[in-house]
Protein backbone atom coordinates (compact mmCIF):
# COMPACT_ATOMS: atom_id res chain seq x y z
CA UNK A 1 0.00 0.00 0.00
CA UNK A 2 1.40 3.43 -0.98
CA UNK A 3 1.26 6.06 1.74
CA UNK A 4 0.71 9.73 0.99
CA UNK A 5 1.57 12.60 3.31
CA UNK A 6 -1.23 14.35 5.05
CA UNK A 7 -4.07 13.32 7.32
CA UNK A 8 -4.83 9.60 7.56
CA UNK A 9 -8.48 9.01 8.23
CA UNK A 10 -9.66 6.31 10.63
CA UNK A 11 -11.18 4.30 7.79
CA UNK A 12 -7.69 3.60 6.42
CA UNK A 13 -5.71 0.67 7.80
CA UNK A 14 -2.22 1.77 8.80
CA UNK A 15 0.73 -0.57 8.37
CA UNK A 16 2.40 0.54 11.61
CA UNK A 17 0.79 0.31 15.01
CA UNK A 18 2.37 3.62 16.05
CA UNK A 19 1.79 5.55 12.83
CA UNK A 20 -0.05 8.88 12.99
CA UNK A 21 0.04 11.68 10.41
CA UNK A 22 3.76 11.82 9.71
CA UNK A 23 5.16 9.62 6.97
CA UNK A 24 8.58 8.24 7.86
CA UNK A 25 11.45 8.82 5.45
CA UNK A 26 11.98 5.73 3.30
CA UNK A 27 15.67 5.36 4.15
CA UNK A 28 14.91 5.68 7.86
CA UNK A 29 12.20 3.07 7.48
CA UNK A 30 14.49 0.68 5.59
CA UNK A 31 17.25 1.00 8.17
CA UNK A 32 15.05 0.72 11.27
CA UNK A 33 12.84 -2.11 10.01
CA UNK A 34 15.92 -4.04 8.88
CA UNK A 35 15.39 -7.80 8.81
CA UNK A 36 12.45 -7.75 11.21
CA UNK A 37 9.87 -9.07 8.71
CA UNK A 38 12.16 -12.02 7.95
CA UNK A 39 12.99 -12.70 11.61
CA UNK A 40 9.39 -12.20 12.73
CA UNK A 41 8.28 -15.18 10.66
CA UNK A 42 10.02 -17.31 13.30
CA UNK A 43 7.74 -15.68 15.88
CA UNK A 44 4.48 -15.65 13.89
CA UNK A 45 2.60 -18.59 15.47
CA UNK A 46 3.64 -17.50 18.95
CA UNK A 47 2.45 -13.94 18.39
CA UNK A 48 -0.99 -15.34 17.62
CA UNK A 49 -1.00 -17.62 20.68
CA UNK A 50 -0.03 -14.66 22.86
CA UNK A 51 -2.83 -12.56 21.37
CA UNK A 52 -5.35 -15.31 22.07
CA UNK A 53 -4.38 -15.45 25.73
CA UNK A 54 -4.38 -11.66 25.91
CA UNK A 55 -7.89 -11.22 24.48
CA UNK A 56 -9.22 -13.88 26.84
CA UNK A 57 -7.74 -11.92 29.70
CA UNK A 58 -9.17 -8.63 28.35
CA UNK A 59 -12.61 -10.25 28.23
CA UNK A 60 -12.23 -11.36 31.85
CA UNK A 61 -11.71 -7.72 32.97
CA UNK A 62 -14.42 -6.26 30.74
CA UNK A 63 -12.29 -4.60 28.05
CA UNK A 64 -13.72 -6.95 25.42
CA UNK A 65 -17.42 -7.74 25.36
CA UNK A 66 -18.61 -11.29 25.91
CA UNK A 67 -20.00 -11.57 22.38
CA UNK A 68 -16.81 -10.14 20.84
CA UNK A 69 -14.42 -12.72 22.29
CA UNK A 70 -15.51 -15.69 20.12
CA UNK A 71 -15.14 -13.56 16.98
CA UNK A 72 -11.60 -12.55 17.85
CA UNK A 73 -10.58 -16.06 18.87
CA UNK A 74 -12.04 -17.54 15.68
CA UNK A 75 -10.08 -15.15 13.48
CA UNK A 76 -6.89 -15.61 15.48
CA UNK A 77 -7.19 -19.39 15.13
CA UNK A 78 -7.65 -18.90 11.38
CA UNK A 79 -4.47 -16.81 11.21
CA UNK A 80 -2.60 -19.44 13.20
CA UNK A 81 -3.80 -22.16 10.82
CA UNK A 82 -2.56 -20.16 7.84
CA UNK A 83 0.82 -19.74 9.48
CA UNK A 84 1.08 -23.47 10.16
CA UNK A 85 0.07 -24.22 6.57
CA UNK A 86 2.73 -21.86 5.21
CA UNK A 87 0.08 -19.57 3.76
CA UNK A 88 1.03 -16.43 5.68
CA UNK A 89 3.34 -13.55 4.86
CA UNK A 90 4.22 -10.19 6.33
CA UNK A 91 3.14 -7.91 3.51
CA UNK A 92 5.40 -5.28 1.95
CA UNK A 93 5.12 -2.06 3.91
CA UNK A 94 3.92 -3.84 7.06
CA UNK A 95 6.46 -3.29 9.81
CA UNK A 96 6.36 -6.50 11.83
CA UNK A 97 4.40 -9.58 12.82
CA UNK A 98 2.36 -7.67 15.42
CA UNK A 99 1.21 -5.17 12.78
CA UNK A 100 0.41 -7.93 10.28
CA UNK A 101 -1.76 -9.91 12.71
CA UNK A 102 -3.67 -6.83 13.78
CA UNK A 103 -4.04 -5.79 10.14
CA UNK A 104 -5.61 -9.12 9.24
CA UNK A 105 -8.01 -8.88 12.19
CA UNK A 106 -9.13 -5.38 11.27
CA UNK A 107 -9.70 -6.46 7.67
CA UNK A 108 -12.04 -9.17 8.92
CA UNK A 109 -13.55 -7.54 12.01
CA UNK A 110 -13.12 -3.79 11.54
CA UNK A 111 -12.57 -1.75 14.67
CA UNK A 112 -12.96 -4.83 16.87
CA UNK A 113 -9.54 -5.99 15.64
CA UNK A 114 -7.96 -2.88 17.10
CA UNK A 115 -9.03 -3.82 20.62
CA UNK A 116 -6.43 -6.56 20.98
CA UNK A 117 -3.68 -4.04 21.71
CA UNK A 118 -5.32 -2.67 24.86
CA UNK A 119 -3.07 -3.09 27.88
CA UNK A 120 0.06 -4.11 26.02
CA UNK A 121 2.95 -2.68 24.04
CA UNK A 122 4.92 -4.17 21.21
CA UNK A 123 7.67 -4.39 23.80
CA UNK A 124 5.93 -7.00 25.90
CA UNK A 125 4.50 -8.62 22.77
CA UNK A 126 7.94 -9.36 21.43
CA UNK A 127 9.16 -10.35 24.89
CA UNK A 128 6.32 -12.85 25.02
CA UNK A 129 6.82 -14.09 21.47
CA UNK A 130 10.51 -14.68 22.10
CA UNK A 131 9.83 -16.70 25.21
CA UNK A 132 7.14 -18.81 23.57
CA UNK A 133 9.41 -19.38 20.56
CA UNK A 134 12.45 -20.15 22.70
CA UNK A 135 10.78 -22.69 24.95
CA UNK A 136 9.41 -24.48 21.86
CA UNK A 137 12.85 -24.52 20.25
CA UNK A 138 14.48 -25.70 23.47
CA UNK A 139 12.13 -28.69 23.34
CA UNK A 140 13.34 -29.47 19.81
CA UNK A 141 16.96 -29.23 20.95
CA UNK A 142 16.20 -31.52 23.90
CA UNK A 143 14.66 -34.10 21.53
CA UNK A 144 17.70 -33.96 19.23
CA UNK A 145 20.10 -34.20 22.17
CA UNK A 146 18.18 -37.18 23.49
CA UNK A 147 18.36 -38.95 20.12
CA UNK A 148 22.11 -38.42 19.87
CA UNK A 149 22.48 -39.54 23.50
CA UNK A 150 20.72 -42.82 22.68
CA UNK A 151 22.95 -43.41 19.63
CA UNK A 152 26.08 -42.78 21.71
CA UNK A 153 24.95 -45.12 24.46
CA UNK A 154 24.03 -47.86 21.99
CA UNK A 155 27.45 -47.61 20.33
CA UNK A 156 29.13 -47.55 23.74
CA UNK A 157 27.47 -50.84 24.65
CA UNK A 158 28.11 -52.38 21.23
CA UNK A 159 31.84 -51.63 21.28
CA UNK A 160 32.51 -51.70 25.01
CA UNK A 161 35.02 -54.54 24.71
CA UNK A 162 37.00 -52.95 21.85
CA UNK A 163 40.15 -51.26 23.12
CA UNK A 164 41.68 -48.12 21.62
CA UNK A 165 44.56 -45.85 22.61
CA UNK A 166 43.98 -43.05 25.08
CA UNK A 167 46.05 -39.92 24.65
CA UNK A 168 47.50 -37.10 26.68
CA UNK A 169 49.35 -34.31 24.86
CA UNK A 170 48.38 -36.25 21.70
CA UNK A 171 50.91 -38.88 22.82
CA UNK A 172 49.93 -42.50 23.38
CA UNK A 173 49.10 -42.72 27.08
CA UNK A 174 46.90 -45.53 28.44
CA UNK A 175 44.34 -48.03 27.19
CA UNK A 176 40.90 -46.68 26.50
CA UNK A 177 37.93 -48.26 24.76
CA UNK A 178 35.24 -47.32 22.30
CA UNK A 179 32.81 -47.96 25.12
CA UNK A 180 34.49 -45.15 27.03
CA UNK A 181 34.81 -42.88 23.98
CA UNK A 182 31.18 -43.05 22.92
CA UNK A 183 30.01 -43.05 26.54
CA UNK A 184 32.05 -39.97 27.43
CA UNK A 185 30.14 -37.87 24.92
CA UNK A 186 26.85 -39.31 26.12
CA UNK A 187 27.61 -38.19 29.67
CA UNK A 188 28.78 -34.81 28.39
CA UNK A 189 25.32 -34.35 26.93
CA UNK A 190 23.79 -34.85 30.39
CA UNK A 191 25.66 -31.78 31.63
CA UNK A 192 24.49 -29.91 28.55
CA UNK A 193 20.95 -31.02 29.36
CA UNK A 194 21.36 -29.63 32.87
CA UNK A 195 22.19 -26.23 31.40
CA UNK A 196 19.28 -26.47 28.96
CA UNK A 197 16.99 -27.19 31.91
CA UNK A 198 18.21 -24.11 33.79
CA UNK A 199 17.82 -21.97 30.67
CA UNK A 200 14.30 -23.29 30.17
CA UNK A 201 13.36 -22.27 33.72
CA UNK A 202 14.57 -18.72 33.05
CA UNK A 203 12.74 -18.62 29.73
CA UNK A 204 9.44 -20.10 30.90
CA UNK A 205 8.19 -17.04 32.80
CA UNK A 206 5.46 -14.73 31.55
CA UNK A 207 6.44 -11.10 30.75
CA UNK A 208 3.03 -10.18 29.30
CA UNK A 209 1.48 -7.22 31.12
CA UNK A 210 4.73 -5.35 31.55
CA UNK A 211 3.65 -3.24 28.53
CA UNK A 212 6.42 -0.77 27.67
CA UNK A 213 8.23 -1.75 30.85
CA UNK A 214 6.18 0.17 33.40
CA UNK A 215 2.91 -1.73 33.58
CA UNK A 216 -0.57 -0.47 32.76
CA UNK A 217 -3.40 1.41 34.45
CA UNK A 218 -5.77 -1.32 33.22
CA UNK A 219 -6.49 -3.98 35.87
CA UNK A 220 -4.66 -6.69 33.91
CA UNK A 221 -4.88 -10.26 35.19
CA UNK A 222 -1.32 -11.42 34.57
CA UNK A 223 -1.86 -14.64 36.47
CA UNK A 224 -4.55 -15.64 34.00
CA UNK A 225 -2.33 -15.19 30.93
CA UNK A 226 0.41 -17.10 32.75
CA UNK A 227 -1.94 -20.06 33.16
CA UNK A 228 -3.42 -19.80 29.67
CA UNK A 229 0.03 -19.95 28.07
CA UNK A 230 1.36 -22.75 30.30
CA UNK A 231 4.15 -20.73 31.90
CA UNK A 232 5.71 -21.95 35.14
CA UNK A 233 5.47 -18.48 36.65
CA UNK A 234 5.62 -14.82 35.65
CA UNK A 235 8.20 -12.07 35.72
CA UNK A 236 6.64 -10.02 38.49
CA UNK A 237 8.51 -6.73 38.33
CA UNK A 238 7.54 -5.00 35.08
CA UNK A 239 10.86 -3.18 34.80
CA UNK A 240 12.73 -6.46 35.22
CA UNK A 241 10.52 -8.09 32.60
CA UNK A 242 11.91 -5.58 30.12
CA UNK A 243 15.43 -5.95 31.51
CA UNK A 244 15.09 -9.65 30.75
CA UNK A 245 15.29 -8.85 27.04
CA UNK A 246 18.73 -9.97 25.99
CA UNK A 247 19.41 -11.65 29.34
CA UNK A 248 17.06 -14.54 28.56
CA UNK A 249 18.58 -14.97 25.11
CA UNK A 250 22.10 -14.89 26.52
CA UNK A 251 21.24 -17.46 29.20
CA UNK A 252 19.77 -19.80 26.60
CA UNK A 253 22.72 -19.14 24.29
CA UNK A 254 25.11 -20.40 26.98
CA UNK A 255 23.17 -23.69 27.06
CA UNK A 256 23.19 -23.95 23.26
CA UNK A 257 26.92 -23.19 23.26
CA UNK A 258 27.50 -25.99 25.75
CA UNK A 259 25.80 -28.50 23.45
CA UNK A 260 27.75 -27.09 20.53
CA UNK A 261 30.99 -27.51 22.48
CA UNK A 262 30.30 -31.21 22.99
CA UNK A 263 29.51 -31.64 19.30
CA UNK A 264 32.58 -29.71 18.15
CA UNK A 265 34.94 -31.84 20.23
CA UNK A 266 33.25 -35.03 19.05
CA UNK A 267 33.48 -33.88 15.43
CA UNK A 268 37.20 -33.17 15.83
CA UNK A 269 37.77 -36.66 17.25
CA UNK A 270 35.81 -38.22 14.41
CA UNK A 271 37.84 -36.33 11.77
CA UNK A 272 41.09 -37.34 13.45
CA UNK A 273 40.14 -40.97 14.04
CA UNK A 274 38.86 -41.47 10.49
CA UNK A 275 42.13 -40.25 8.91
CA UNK A 276 44.45 -42.89 7.46
CA UNK A 277 47.10 -42.07 10.07
CA UNK A 278 44.71 -43.30 12.77
CA UNK A 279 42.12 -45.50 10.99
CA UNK A 280 40.21 -46.03 14.22
CA UNK A 281 36.86 -45.56 12.53
CA UNK A 282 35.51 -45.53 8.98
CA UNK A 283 32.45 -43.98 7.40
CA UNK A 284 30.23 -45.39 4.66
CA UNK A 285 31.37 -44.10 1.28
CA UNK A 286 28.01 -42.42 0.73
CA UNK A 287 28.57 -40.38 3.90
CA UNK A 288 31.76 -38.82 2.56
CA UNK A 289 32.68 -36.48 -0.29
CA UNK A 290 35.48 -36.60 -2.85
CA UNK A 291 38.15 -34.46 -4.41
CA UNK A 292 38.17 -32.92 -7.88
CA UNK A 293 41.80 -33.94 -8.37
CA UNK A 294 42.56 -36.85 -6.00
CA UNK A 295 40.42 -39.89 -6.89
CA UNK A 296 41.14 -41.74 -3.66
CA UNK A 297 39.76 -39.08 -1.29
CA UNK A 298 36.86 -39.74 1.08
CA UNK A 299 36.41 -36.60 3.13
CA UNK A 300 34.44 -36.40 6.42
CA UNK A 301 32.82 -33.12 5.39
CA UNK A 302 29.79 -33.54 7.66
CA UNK A 303 32.00 -33.66 10.74
CA UNK A 304 34.10 -30.76 9.48
CA UNK A 305 31.05 -28.57 8.87
CA UNK A 306 29.62 -29.61 12.23
CA UNK A 307 32.85 -28.55 13.90
CA UNK A 308 32.80 -25.14 12.17
CA UNK A 309 29.12 -24.48 12.78
CA UNK A 310 29.36 -25.49 16.41
CA UNK A 311 32.45 -23.35 16.94
CA UNK A 312 30.45 -20.42 15.60
CA UNK A 313 27.52 -21.29 17.88
CA UNK A 314 29.87 -21.22 20.86
CA UNK A 315 30.42 -17.51 20.21
CA UNK A 316 26.69 -16.76 20.45
CA UNK A 317 26.67 -15.77 24.16
CA UNK A 318 29.51 -13.32 23.55
CA UNK A 319 27.78 -11.88 20.48
CA UNK A 320 24.63 -11.23 22.51
CA UNK A 321 26.64 -9.79 25.40
CA UNK A 322 28.34 -7.44 22.97
CA UNK A 323 24.95 -5.98 22.06
CA UNK A 324 23.40 -5.64 25.53
CA UNK A 325 26.27 -5.29 28.01
CA UNK A 326 26.32 -1.46 28.17
CA UNK A 327 22.57 -0.77 28.02
CA UNK A 328 20.71 0.75 31.00
CA UNK A 329 17.25 -0.41 32.01
CA UNK A 330 14.39 0.17 29.60
CA UNK A 331 13.78 -0.71 25.99
CA UNK A 332 16.22 0.10 23.16
CA UNK A 333 16.13 -0.75 19.48
CA UNK A 334 19.49 -2.51 19.92
CA UNK A 335 17.55 -5.58 21.00
CA UNK A 336 16.21 -6.00 17.48
CA UNK A 337 19.64 -7.14 16.27
CA UNK A 338 19.72 -10.02 18.77
CA UNK A 339 16.93 -11.76 16.87
CA UNK A 340 19.09 -12.02 13.75
CA UNK A 341 21.72 -14.14 15.50
CA UNK A 342 19.55 -15.87 18.10
CA UNK A 343 16.48 -17.13 16.26
CA UNK A 344 18.26 -19.15 13.54
CA UNK A 345 20.68 -20.74 16.02
CA UNK A 346 18.25 -23.42 17.19
CA UNK A 347 17.66 -24.91 13.73
CA UNK A 348 21.38 -24.92 12.99
CA UNK A 349 22.18 -26.70 16.25
CA UNK A 350 19.41 -29.27 15.76
CA UNK A 351 20.67 -29.95 12.24
CA UNK A 352 24.18 -30.58 13.60
CA UNK A 353 22.81 -32.86 16.34
CA UNK A 354 20.72 -34.88 13.91
CA UNK A 355 23.50 -35.24 11.35
CA UNK A 356 25.98 -36.29 14.04
CA UNK A 357 23.55 -38.95 15.27
CA UNK A 358 23.15 -40.26 11.73
CA UNK A 359 26.90 -40.37 11.10
CA UNK A 360 27.69 -42.09 14.40
CA UNK A 361 24.98 -44.69 13.92
CA UNK A 362 26.60 -45.83 10.66
CA UNK A 363 30.32 -45.59 11.33
CA UNK A 364 32.40 -48.74 11.68
CA UNK A 365 34.99 -49.33 14.37
CA UNK A 366 38.42 -50.88 13.82
CA UNK A 367 38.47 -53.71 16.34
CA UNK A 368 42.18 -54.52 15.96
CA UNK A 369 43.86 -51.18 16.56
CA UNK A 370 46.12 -52.40 19.37
CA UNK A 371 47.56 -55.28 17.33
CA UNK A 372 50.11 -52.73 16.07
CA UNK A 373 53.32 -52.85 18.13
CA UNK A 374 53.54 -49.07 18.22
CA UNK A 375 50.90 -49.27 20.95
CA UNK A 376 52.93 -51.67 23.12
CA UNK A 377 53.87 -49.02 25.69
CA UNK A 378 50.19 -48.18 26.10
CA UNK A 379 50.13 -50.98 28.68
CA UNK A 380 53.05 -49.76 30.79
CA UNK A 381 50.82 -48.44 33.55
CA UNK A 382 48.93 -51.75 33.58
CA UNK A 383 52.23 -53.53 34.14
CA UNK A 384 53.23 -51.11 36.92
CA UNK A 385 49.90 -51.65 38.68
CA UNK A 386 50.17 -55.42 38.28
CA UNK A 387 53.52 -55.40 40.09
CA UNK A 388 52.14 -53.15 42.83
CA UNK A 389 49.35 -55.66 43.39
CA UNK A 390 52.08 -58.30 43.78
CA UNK A 391 53.65 -56.28 46.63
CA UNK A 392 56.20 -54.07 44.86
CA UNK A 393 56.11 -50.41 46.07
CA UNK A 394 54.69 -48.14 43.37
CA UNK A 395 57.86 -46.04 42.86
CA UNK A 396 59.95 -49.19 42.53
CA UNK A 397 57.53 -50.78 40.08
CA UNK A 398 57.43 -47.54 38.05
CA UNK A 399 61.25 -47.47 37.87
CA UNK A 400 61.49 -51.14 36.89
CA UNK A 401 59.06 -50.75 34.00
CA UNK A 402 60.66 -47.48 32.91
CA UNK A 403 64.11 -49.07 32.73
CA UNK A 404 62.74 -52.03 30.78
CA UNK A 405 61.20 -49.61 28.25
CA UNK A 406 64.48 -47.71 27.91
CA UNK A 407 66.37 -50.97 27.37
CA UNK A 408 63.84 -52.22 24.81
CA UNK A 409 62.99 -55.23 27.01
CA UNK A 410 59.40 -54.33 27.94
CA UNK A 411 56.76 -57.01 27.30
CA UNK A 412 53.15 -57.33 28.44
CA UNK A 413 50.13 -59.57 27.98
CA UNK A 414 48.08 -56.53 26.83
CA UNK A 415 45.32 -57.37 29.27
CA UNK A 416 43.28 -54.68 30.99
CA UNK A 417 41.43 -55.20 34.28
CA UNK A 418 39.52 -52.05 35.28
CA UNK A 419 36.55 -52.54 37.60
CA UNK A 420 35.79 -49.20 39.28
CA UNK A 421 32.77 -47.07 38.35
CA UNK A 422 33.11 -45.41 34.97
CA UNK A 423 36.12 -47.45 33.86
CA UNK A 424 36.65 -49.71 30.84
CA UNK A 425 35.17 -52.69 32.65
CA UNK A 426 32.30 -50.83 34.29
CA UNK A 427 30.94 -48.08 32.06
CA UNK A 428 27.91 -47.20 34.23
CA UNK A 429 25.86 -46.45 31.10
CA UNK A 430 22.68 -47.38 32.94
CA UNK A 431 23.30 -44.82 35.67
CA UNK A 432 24.10 -42.15 33.08
CA UNK A 433 20.86 -43.01 31.25
CA UNK A 434 18.91 -42.65 34.50
CA UNK A 435 20.40 -39.20 35.04
CA UNK A 436 19.53 -38.21 31.48
CA UNK A 437 15.93 -39.41 31.83
CA UNK A 438 15.45 -37.49 35.08
CA UNK A 439 16.69 -34.32 33.41
CA UNK A 440 14.54 -34.79 30.31
CA UNK A 441 11.44 -35.49 32.39
CA UNK A 442 12.03 -32.37 34.48
CA UNK A 443 11.18 -29.91 31.68
CA UNK A 444 7.42 -30.52 31.87
CA UNK A 445 6.70 -29.94 28.19
CA UNK A 446 3.27 -31.60 28.53
CA UNK A 447 1.97 -28.62 30.51
CA UNK A 448 2.86 -26.31 27.62
CA UNK A 449 1.31 -28.63 25.03
CA UNK A 450 -1.95 -28.80 26.97
CA UNK A 451 -2.15 -25.01 27.39
CA UNK A 452 -1.48 -24.29 23.73
CA UNK A 453 -3.91 -26.99 22.57
CA UNK A 454 -6.61 -25.49 24.78
CA UNK A 455 -6.08 -22.05 23.24
CA UNK A 456 -6.35 -23.43 19.72
CA UNK A 457 -9.40 -25.61 20.39
CA UNK A 458 -12.73 -24.22 19.13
Amino acid sequence: MDWLPGHIENKHIMNKLWQKNTIVDKDIERFTVGRDPEMDMYLAPYDVLGSMAHVKMLASIGLIEKEELPLLLHELRAVHARIQAGDFVIEPGVEDIHSQVELQLTRRLGDLGKKIHSGRSRNDQVLLDLRLFTRARIEKVVCSVQHLFEVLQAQSEKYKAVLMPGYTHLQVAMPSSFGLWFGAYAESLTDDMQLLSAAYRICNRNPLGSAAGYGSSFPLNRRLTTELLGFDDLNYNVVYAQMGRGKMERSVAFALASVAGTLSKLAFDACLFSSQNFSFISLPAEFTTGSSIMPHKKNPDVFELTRAKCNRLQSLPEDISGIVQNLPSGYFRDFQIIKEIFLPAFDELCDCLDMTALMLSRLKVNEHILDDDKYLYLFSVEEVNKRVLQGVPFRDAYRQVGLEIEAGRFTTDRQVHHTHEGSIGRLCNEQIADRQKALTDSFGFDKVHQAESALLAE
